[in-house]
């Protein structure tokens, strides 16, 4: 079965000799001129630069995020005699990383808890941790009371250690 033939006039009679206006075809937003090209390229090595200096900034950092994981495990799980000669060992291989061997390797005592306040804008040593942290060099104390405020100071200089001087950047 088939549709009926078309009759010859179909449709609405005062369109019978309308023409169709055919569209231009859709403006590229490609650039079409040098100077955008010339833009997107240092747009895009800005970008490259920063993203570079962004990761060596990270890479350069490192030592301070472990340094920082390792003094999180002794606040978990660390021997209460141990605790203090186990956070001045974190200290002093951070300090090793980021300041000269022959400026950090003799230090000891008063003099070390001194050169630890000196590298931060705001000394995270007080008076008690810093004796704390002299003697413990010395005699193995078992302290409980303390423990947290000294895990958190030692933080606080993994952290901010350097800053004020320079980027952060570890000695090489």
């Amino acid at each position: 079965m088939s549709a009926p033939p078309l009759p010859e006039v179909f449709g609405n009679y005062a369109l019978e000799n309308f023409a169709e206006i055919v569209p231009p075809e859709g403006i590229s937003w490609l650039p079409q001129t040098a100077g955008w090209l010339w833009l997107g390229g240092a747009v895009l090595g800005l970008a490259l630069y920063y993203l570079w200096r962004g990761l060596a900034h990270w890479y350069r950092n490192r030592y301070r995020r472990e340094a920082v994981a390792r003094l999180q495990t002794l606040a978990i799980n660390s021997d209460a005699g141990e605790v203090v000669a186990d956070i001045n060992r974190v200290l002093k291989i951070t300090a090793l990383v980021a300041f000269p061997r022959e400026r950090v390797a003799r230090l000891s005592g008063e003099s070390w808890v001194s050169f630890l306040n000196q590298q931060c804008e705001q000394p995270p040593f007080n008076h008690e941790l810093t004796e704390l942290l002299a003697s413990s060099t010395y005699r193995r104390q078992a302290i409980d009371t303390q423990r947290h405020q000294l895990i958190q100071a030692s933080m606080m200089w993994v952290q901010q250690h350097g800053l004020a001087a320079h980027d952060g950047a570890p000695h090489a």
